[in-house]
């Protein structure tokens, strides 16, 4: 296995430096694993040590582990195609130009204002979310990365299903795949807290996202909860076994394939962004990121992925320095895996 060194170094160096106050992360090849857990995991109100199997809030992680895994469930079953209209199942939406497609490659131009969007209780979010939103002029021009995409997924599921999203991924996805830890219901105490704010004071335990706190078990964008050890094991599942067999093996070929109708410099699969191999441009890496500090890349053809797991937003979600060396990283990475 390649050493990584300057991977690694620059990995070190967000805590050492203090972008962030500790960080988790693991490197693999197959199944070769260089990992590490350092720093603390929290600084405020006091210092606490950052433990491995600890939990973080995985923010956006979660449209790709849970919401896009369970929807090309339900591709594979027939229950829904790709190109199907929106409104098919979300009426309220009114517009049959918008595919699910669009959804899951944030190209349906979907915006709108909602006033106090974050203070407005669930039935009355979900309400305004189909009432006053609506598909712009940009659907199928732009790749504009959204939350309210995977959010309208994860309700059409709902519909398809008969109960919550998260009630779905948790026993169609996390459980059939042994994610052990992972859950959208953690222990407080075994959780790496996120951001002191003035509303809600430290969040440890609870979602960070404000749609996904009010929404809570009907939010596909966001919510779950999950340690290093779980995202290595649905990397590997992800890689190497079509998800165990969840979906079948040219739905998971479909993740590393542009799946836009621009065929422009930024490219997305279903959920994934895509990024061209070092070394071939045909040979495409796919990556999602998640604001709380969270980031996974991975590689099918060659069986490699990098996770890296911070509360970058702790105590504070002002914190530009972290993705300023998030992209250097990110550069860094692909630069020696591809030696």
């Amino acid at each position: 296995m390649r050493a990584y060194q300057n991977t690694i170094r620059s990995l070190n160096t967000m805590v050492e430096s203090g972008i962030v106050p500790g960080i988790s992360w693991a490197i693999f090849e197959g199944q070769e694993t260089l990992k590490n857990v350092t720093g603390l995991a929290q600084l405020q109100p006091q210092k606490e040590a950052l433990k491995d199997g600890m939990l973080y809030d995985v923010a956006s992680l979660t449209k790709v582990v849970g919401t896009i895994p369970l929807i090309m469930q339900l591709k594979d079953e027939g229950q829904l195609d790709w190109d199907d209209p929106v409104v098919n199942w979300l009426p309220e939406l009114n517009d049959d130009r918008a595919t699910i497609r669009n959804l899951i490659t944030h190209t349906s131009s979907i915006e709108g204002y909602i006033p106090r969007r974050d203070e407005l209780p669930a039935d009355e979010l979900t309400k305004e979310m189909l009432d006053t939103l609506r598909v712009g002029p940009n659907l199928n021009k732009q790749i504009r990365y959204a939350d309210v995409g995977l959010i309208y997924v994860g309700w059409i599921a709902e519909k398809i299903l008969g109960e919550p999203v998260q009630t779905a991924i948790t026993e169609r996805i996390l459980k059939p795949l042994q994610l052990k830890s992972a859950t959208f219901a953690p222990d407080p105490k075994n959780c790496v807290p996120t951001e002191i704010k003035k509303d809600r004071g430290l969040i440890r335990g609870q979602t960070h996202d404000p749609k996904a706190y009010v929404l809570g078990k009907h939010c596909g964008s966001a919510g779950l909860f999950a340690t290093l050890d779980d995202l290595l094991q649905f990397s590997h599942a992800l890689l190497e076994t079509n998800l165990n067999g969840l979906v079948k093996p040219e739905t998971i070929a479909s993740l590393f394939y542009d799946q836009t109708p621009m065929n422009g410099e930024h490219l997305r699969s279903f959920g994934w962004k895509l990024f061209h191999s070092k070394t071939d441009d045909r040979h495409f890496v796919i990556s999602h990121t998640g604001y709380t500090g969270t980031w996974m890349v991975l590689d099918k053809q060659t069986d490699q992925g990098m996770i890296v797991l911070t509360n970058r937003v702790h105590p504070s979600a002002d914190n530009q320095a972290f993705l300023d060396a998030r992209d250097r990283l990110f550069a860094t990475y692909l630069n020696e895996k591809d030696l």
